[in-house]
């Protein structure tokens, strides 16, 4: 990995990752697609539309940070992913699981603890250069658990599969972020972009399941 973090940075400039900057519009486009969404089913639904404003928040600080890259600018890539997660799996628990207010939020609180052991686990375990993607990896089985969930219920199988479907990307997403740095020699460019891509499907999958969802006694 080059000393700027990624394979395709080899200067501080502006336009030194121009694939890692530029493969941010996957995330516009999967913001634009579920918002094309949700109006079409013309129903009010005021959890996806903060998914929604994540996925442009995630478009604008990943763009910021492949273009100048700050502490501040990490921030702003870092925090809407998070938010995203949590707040899904929040949202999960509630339409999907029909968990009470309070459960979804213990369930979450629980999700976020167990991810945090998880990515510290790892770091003790993988060498330096894998360690920048033990925080994802929670995610990972979040994905598969609520797929499994859903269809160890016997219904929304439609829902479950695109929810196991986005974990199946989210698992290739992963690897190729993981082997950016290991790669560098023999892949210039990196591969960061191609997370870029794949997660805008992720997205893009995830926000599908929630809207199209159905279920009468829904209670967000």
């Amino acid at each position: 990995m080059g000393s700027y973090g990624y394979c395709e940075r080899t200067d501080p400039s502006f336009w030194a990752e121009p694939l890692n900057a530029w493969s941010n519009g996957a995330f516009l486009l999967a913001a634009l697609a579920g918002l094309i969404l949700l109006w079409r089913v013309r129903r009010a639904d005021w959890p996806v539309a903060i998914l929604i404003a994540l996925v442009f928040a995630i478009a604008l600080g990943s763009f910021l940070f492949h273009t100048m890259p700050r502490r501040w600018t990490l921030l702003a890539d870092v925090v809407p992913i998070q938010l995203f997660a949590f707040f899904y799996f929040g949202l999960a628990l509630r339409r999907f699981f029909r968990a009470s207010a309070a459960g979804a939020i213990l369930g979450t609180l629980f999700f976020l603890a167990a991810s945090s052991a998880l990515a510290a686990l790892l770091a003790l375990w993988l060498p330096p250069v894998l360690r920048g993607s033990t925080g994802y990896a929670g995610f990972v089985f979040a994905l598969f658990g609520v797929a499994a969930g859903l269809a160890l219920r016997g219904q929304a199988g439609a829902t479950a599969c695109q929810i196991g479907l986005a974990g199946l990307v989210f698992t290739l997403s992963l690897t190729l972020r993981s082997l950016d740095g290991v790669l560098c020699q023999h892949v210039p460019l990196g591969l960061h972009w191609a997370w870029h891509l794949l997660n805008a499907a992720v997205l893009y999958l995830l926000l599908r399941a929630a809207i199209t969802y159905r279920s009468s006694s829904r209670n967000i």
